[in-house]
């Protein structure tokens, strides 16, 4: 560690987060990592429903009219102001190309205007930051299963920058997967809170295909098209029951494959992150396991498993004091992996 990153521990640091990378607008000030001092999220959820998804070009115009008063709110309502401000991070991958760079776009503005470091951040690295904000006593190592719209990852958390991932989905990402099986049986978008809600009056009582590999990958389509087909050969099935037969499947593939590598690991915190991680059943299962297998399970608050700038900021934080900044030549990057710089 160099003096000047220690110097930046001797003191409280506040970040300003920006996240736009698929259908929310939002803005936080995070202090030293942990600490949210505001966090504002302008949804496009209402707007994209009647579409029965997220369409790119709608996303893209709505950052650009919501942006600026969202960030304005943000620091208004951590009574704190851009100068008072350590640094500036904003998402620049994975998600959509026209969402990031509204947010990218803004931020560098902001920075070049305010002469504040400019810190791009990575999204599914702000999902595995969410928990921190949650669970203040969490430090690495640990295991964190990310599961989400766009991702399914099992990812060692060695250090707070420094990860493994040890499996990842082939096909489907689990959040598709719930939002493909949600759109055919009519419960609209977003699938995963309304295959929650539905899956609870009914029994997991259906076979459905779970995919295993040797290594720790995952696989939803077969899961996926398996409900479909049941669906339309017998548009009657009970549709609470198949729900719930499919929540149950696709948290079987993950409770398998998370155990499996905690035990090659020898690790004993299991955190789980993402939009998905707000789902009740999977929640649920994960914490029979501090029961039966002595497992300590973190998950982060509802409002930080799906995308907000206070997982942005944490993240951030925790770039900015190891030294990673970026210059204003900083650019989306829809594709961007975990751990890339």
């Amino acid at each position: 560690m160099t003096k000047k990153e220690r110097g930046l521990l001797m003191k409280d640091i506040y970040i300003l987060g920006i996240e736009s990378s698929c259908d929310e607008t939002a803005a936080s000030v995070v202090k030293n990592g942990r600490e949210v001092l505001s966090n504002i999220i302008s949804s496009q959820v209402p707007i994209h429903e009647k579409f029965g998804g997220v369409v790119p070009e709608i996303a893209s115009r709505n950052h650009v009219e919501a942006i600026s008063n969202v960030t304005k709110k943000a620091l208004r309502d951590a009574n704190i102001s851009l100068g008072e401000v350590d640094a500036i991070a904003c998402t620049y991958g994975p998600g959509l190309v026209g969402a990031l760079l509204v947010g990218v776009s803004y931020a560098k503005a902001l920075s070049y205007a305010s002469k504040l470091p400019l810190v791009g951040t990575n999204h599914i690295e702000g999902h595995i930051a969410a928990n921190y904000i949650t669970n203040k006593e969490l430090k690495p190592p640990f295991l964190c299963v990310i599961i989400s719209g766009g991702h399914t990852h099992l990812v060692h958390i060695k250090d707070y920058k420094s990860f493994e991932i040890l499996g990842k989905t082939r096909d489907d990402a689990i959040g598709e997967a719930f939002d493909k099986v949600a759109r055919v049986i009519d419960l609209g978008y977003p699938g995963g809170p309304k295959i929650d809600k539905l899956a609870k009056e009914g029994e997991a009582n259906i076979k459905l295909p779970e995919t295993y590999f040797e290594n720790l990958d995952f696989s939803f389509s077969g899961i996926k098209t398996a409900v479909i087909n049941l669906h339309h050969k017998n548009p009657d099935i009970n549709k609470a029951d198949l729900a719930a037969s499919f929540e149950k499947a696709v948290t079987d593939v993950l409770i398998n494959n998370s155990l499996k590598a905690a035990k090659n690991l020898n690790i004993k915190k299991i955190a789980l992150a993402g939009g998905v991680s707000a789902n009740t059943y999977i929640r649920d299962r994960f914490l029979e396991l501090q029961e039966k297998e002595g497992f300590k399970i973190y998950y982060p608050e509802p409002i930080f498993c799906t995308d907000n700038a206070a997982m942005i900021a944490s993240a951030g934080y925790y770039n900015f004091i190891n030294g990673i900044t970026s210059n204003l030549e900083l650019n989306a990057v829809p594709n961007l992996k975990i751990g890339e710089k």
